[in-house]
């Protein structure tokens, strides 16, 4: 069930400067979807909230339109649900002017012809964008051109408790430089399953290395980490390799060999994963910056006092696979796209304005995400609050993004099927890899690209 609600979006013609209001005012009404979502209010928000800039903007210029937004707000679970809905409304002409959605949608919103290329807005607007981390363009690609505008952003990483390095009798020296260690290729995932075995055998922990127990994005992170280039941009297909999905798996196995990594991990609950690391058993978690605020509460630490969190906790970014490689990281943003509708230049305006850095860091700071401007790390709440979303921003120098390919939720669910048969014992790497690449050149078809 779709609700709607047309939101009122300012005062009729509000004036800057004294500036007239014309008499007859023109209504634009810019419609807005977006998932209901109590973990981002302000990501649609803040574009109704832009409404109110645009229209002073548009009334000292004297014009006489009035801008207006309706926001179109579906109860879907999750931003995948929420995407194909979208499509079926667009597929019968009932298509929105904005939308709120998850980055690696937009390849199918470009192919359905839904998606508007914003790289001629972006150019004649470099004040509005030219603060934009680099990073982040890559995630709004298809085929080569922009057609979608972050909205926020967000780094996953290898969480590490720092008080069960020291009882397991590391320095406080070797703990310092692990995350440049790392950044350096010197740390590899192989490390830190024998890290993560030494740390749970001298009893400082009770598990070693726990992950998400379901299917999802932050498993790409650690398969870029063995080699796994999962998209060919100029041919806008998935790829694998077998050779690195090999070495992918067989760290999963020795990391269950070792006593690093349960083998029973896609059996948890997700509450049992959180308690695990916030509770205290578990040695490492790999997941997202989001997380911070659970931990700080759990742990009994002043959310203002990142030394103290930093003291407790090391951040590093998921090793590379075999020494003098590169790190990686994994980003998944949230975007806005504008449609490719007769309200294309004014919604591009107001996505342009919810951009920037006052509304973005409302959200950032509200929500636990990295800014999408790097002059956000001066803003006043980033400062006192936002402390962890700083630190968090030069792992984005390693961040990738999940393809932005419509079949990328079949990739890494028959992925997954690899990593629970490897991890409970039912397959070996080998059987795994034929395993899921059958499975994939099945159901993919021309989709993926097989590299060896």
């Amino acid at each position: 069930m779709i609700l709607r609600s047309v939101l009122a979006a300012g005062v009729a013609l509000a004036t800057l400067g004294g500036a007239a209001a014309p008499a007859f005012a023109e209504d634009v009404t810019i419609k807005l979807w977006s998932r209901a979502d109590r973990s981002g209010p302000m990501r649609p928000g803040n574009i109704v909230d832009a409404a109110d800039t645009l229209n002073n903007m548009l009334a000292a210029a004297g014009s006489d339109k009035v801008v207006k937004v309706e926001l179109i707000e579906t109860n879907a679970k999750g931003f995948d649900a929420d995407a194909l809905d979208l499509l079926k409304a667009h597929s019968v002409g009932d298509t929105p002017d904005i939308i709120v959605a998850a980055h690696e949608w937009i390849g199918a919103f470009a192919q359905a012809g839904l998606a508007a290329n914003l790289d001629g807005h972006i150019e004649a607007n470099p004040n509005l964008y030219g603060d934009v981390i680099p990073a982040l363009w890559e995630s709004v690609k298809f085929k080569g051109g922009r057609y979608g505008i972050p909205q926020d952003s967000e780094v996953r990483m290898f969480f590490l408790n720092n008080d069960m390095l020291r009882k397991a009798g590391k320095s406080d020296e070797f703990i310092a430089g692990l995350s440049e260690a790392v950044n350096a290729g010197e740390f590899t995932m192989d490390d830190l399953c024998d890290l993560a075995a030494e740390v749970k055998n001298s009893g400082a922990s009770e598990l070693g290395i726990v992950h998400r127990p379901n299917v999802g994005p932050d498993f790409q992170m650690a398969m870029a980490s063995f080699g796994i280039d999962m998209y060919n941009d100029e041919e806008a297909r998935l790829q694998i390799t077998k050779s690195g999905l090999k070495d992918y798996y067989t760290w999963l196995k020795s990391c269950v060999d070792k006593g690093a990594l349960p083998a029973d991990m896609t059996t948890y609950s997700w509450d049992s994963v959180h308690a695990a690391f916030r509770g205290e058993k578990a040695f490492s978690k790999f997941h997202g910056i989001w997380n911070l605020g659970a931990q700080l509460e759990a742990f009994g630490i002043d959310p203002l006092d990142g030394d103290a969190y930093f003291n407790k906790i090391t951040w590093i970014n998921a090793p590379a696979g075999k020494k003098g490689g590169t790190p990686k990281n994994l980003s998944h943003p949230i975007v806005y796209v504008v449609a490719d509708t007769p309200n294309k230049d004014l919604a591009a305006m107001l996505v342009a304005l919810a951009t920037q850095h006052v509304p973005n860091t409302k959200h950032a700071v509200g929500t636990n995400h990295t800014p999408v401007n790097y002059g956000q790390a001066a803003m006043p709440d980033f400062v006192t609050k936002g402390w962890g979303l700083v630190a968090g921003v030069p792992l984005l120098e390693y961040a990738e993004f999940m393809p932005n390919h419509p079949k990328i939720g079949q990739y890494n669910a028959i992925t997954f099927q690899g990593v629970q048969a490897v991890e409970t014992g039912e397959m070996t790497p080998d059987e795994a890899v034929e395993m899921v690449i059958e499975e994939l050149e099945t159901e993919l078809g021309e989709d993926v690209i097989i590299l060896d």
